[in-house]
């Protein structure tokens, strides 16, 4: 299953509209404020606080276009340390001004982080406070107190949102991290399923056949010119042929023959009888339409279940027997050979040793069970035995 890409994090955009809410409530407080000042003193006062408001205003938008997050800390720090100093002489002189301390706090605090941030926030909120006790000639002590308070709940306030911001930006990188462990995790488990069923399909079409082939022609070998050795070439002709098919075949999806169309009895008679001529097939059970998945697995085991015993063996009689169960099929490839010991057999190597593997790992990956029982000169049956699904419209391929 695809994993999905992780999202970019919300906190940028949220920031990003806090930052321009803030500067746009300065822009209209500063505004307000000025037209305040202007109405209600002499045009000889005007002239200086007004030139002050103006720098306060420049300082301000060039800190607050240099006190972005990309933006190193001390570009921006002598530009808050001149808009301060302008806003608090710009605040004591007029306290008109006073409610601009809002923005003034918020943009120290992004332009500044640790204490130098709580410094130009107390220093905002002294300034604001003088001046407002300034305007009430010293005698309204609400004036001095009320700033201070504010800029301390202010900055209760502020680092609140600020360990907010890093704990989710935290979290958010914590899932994206394990979103693209898991991805890769699922790429490698994908990468290394696709290996072992090519694995599975090459060691019983291709590898099979060749050994098969192989067999033939050495004993043919032997035996030439004989009637016998002329029967085994054009036997192995015809294997290699089938080779041949089977590998474009793996080429081209790994389609196997017989599993689209036709009953699948034929199919894995055709598919035994490659490697010994007169296995049969008996079916047992009531036929019914089974899973694409289910008649390749069957086709595959019983392939290889038949190439071993061509190879292995020696068996005079061998037989397959098809058996529809209520809730699964089941598969018995029965030969009376020289039989072995299962526990002895060697692990895959480079020589061979991938058959009964190969088959295991086929009916496990489908849910069911493989069994093997055989005993030295006393022939050999593998069992297989896969679950069916609830039969529905989507079987709809022949039995």
């Amino acid at each position: 299953m695809p994993t999905a890409p992780p999202q970019p994090a919300p906190g940028g955009r949220i920031d990003g509209r806090i930052d321009a809410v803030v500067h746009l409530g300065f822009a209209v407080l500063m505004v307000a404020s000025g037209v305040r000042y202007v109405m209600r003193h002499s045009p000889a006062d005007n002239l200086w606080t007004v030139a002050l408001a103006a720098a306060v205003c420049v300082l301000y938008a060039v800190t607050a276009a240099l006190a972005g997050p990309r933006t190193p800390g001390h570009r921006n720090r002598p530009w808050m340390f001149a808009l301060l100093a302008a806003w608090a002489a710009l605040v004591i002189v007029a306290p008109s001004f006073a409610w601009c301390s809002f923005a003034i706090f918020f943009l120290a605090r992004t332009a500044f982080r640790g204490w130098a941030g709580y410094v130009a926030g107390g220093a905002t909120a002294a300034a604001t406070a003088v001046g407002l006790f300034r305007m009430s000639d010293f005698t309204d002590v609400a004036m001095l107190l009320g700033p201070l308070a504010a800029g301390a709940l202010l900055t209760l306030i502020y680092d609140k949102i600020e360990r907010d911001a890093a704990l989710q930006k935290k979290l958010f990188d914590d899932v994206s991290q394990a979103q693209e462990q898991l991805a890769a995790r699922e790429r490698e488990a994908g990468i290394a399923t696709e290996r072992q069923r090519v694995s599975r399909e090459i060691h019983d079409t291709v590898t099979q056949g060749l050994a098969s082939s192989l067999l033939l022609l050495e004993a043919a070998q032997r035996s030439w010119p004989a009637q016998s050795a002329q029967d085994d070439v054009r036997h192995a002709t015809g294997l290699l042929r089938r080779n041949l098919a089977d590998t474009r075949s793996l080429v081209h999806e790994l389609s196997a023959p017989g599993l689209e169309s036709g009953p699948l009895p034929e199919a894995l008679e055709q598919a035994a009888r490659q490697y010994v001529d007169t296995i049969r097939v008996q079916v047992t059970g009531e036929a019914r339409p089974l899973p694409n998945e289910v008649r390749h697995a069957l086709l595959r085991v019983t392939q290889s279940a038949a190439a071993n015993i061509n190879l292995h063996a020696r068996a005079e009689h061998a037989s397959v027997t098809l058996g529809y169960l209520p809730d699964a099929v089941t598969l018995d490839v029965f030969d009376d050979g020289l039989g072995f010991d299962p526990g002895t057999v060697p692990p895959p190597s480079p020589t061979g040793g991938y058959g009964l593997r190969a088959m295991r790992q086929r009916v496990k990956q489908l849910g069911g069970e493989l069994s093997v029982e055989s005993t030295p000169g006393e022939g050999t049956i593998i069992a297989a035995q896969l679950p069916l699904p609830a039969a529905g419209p989507e079987m709809r391929e022949r039995p």
